[in-house]
């Protein structure tokens, strides 16, 4: 297990949807560790591999003292209920603002090993597990933003000290802070 330096807005692989898993295999029981010990490390509540750098249709979770991992996620909704509440990004450091998401949530996908697994979620789970599988599809949190919303998404990231409009992207550690989705909260 290594933490590894977390991809920031603006990193092409961050917009770029991951592959499925086909091999089970060491390498991506390494690459679970290392999402576990880099989210753990950053305090956030999830952390899928295109933060990494990784293509794969992998993420990491830590929400209410349950800690895990899916791959190869699919979702389902069992009903429309919604929640709107403050979320951030590991990769889009400083950066919150109210998100509407569903309110509950069914995943079903596999663990390290391929066995099939099923996470039901709802609030702070919902929430995480939607995050972490747009990050699988190349969306950012700040794409489910009304245009309004989506406009002051980009003044903050604009004036944030890690953004550097004028220099291609790079591969930097995040000064993001400690907590759920960078909020603060404790685990």
């Amino acid at each position: 297990m290594t933490v590894q330096p977390i991809r920031l807005f603006g990193d092409p692989v961050l917009r770029t949807p991951a592959e499925p898993v086909v091999d089970f295999d060491a390498e991506l029981r390494r690459l679970v560790a290392d999402l576990i010990e880099t989210m753990r490390d950053e305090g956030g509540a999830g952390l899928a591999a295109p933060q990494l750098g990784v293509g794969l249709r992998v993420f990491a979770f830590d929400v209410d003292d349950v800690v895990g991992h899916i791959i190869n996620p699919v979702l389902d909704f069992p009903d429309d209920e919604e929640q709107d509440g403050p979320e951030g990004c590991l990769s889009i450091p400083g950066v919150y603002l109210d998100t509407k998401r569903r309110q509950n949530v069914v995943a079903r996908g596999f663990t390290e090993h391929g066995d099939p697994i099923q996470l039901v979620g709802t609030g702070l789970m919902a929430r995480c597990v939607q995050h972490e599988t747009d990050h699988l599809d190349g969306v950012l949190f700040i794409d489910r933003l009304d245009p309004a919303g989506r406009k002051e998404a980009m003044k903050q990231i604009r004036a944030a000290e890690w953004y550097d409009d004028g220099a291609p992207p790079t591969v930097k550690q995040s000064p993001h802070g400690r907590g759920l989705f960078g909020l603060g909260l404790g685990r």
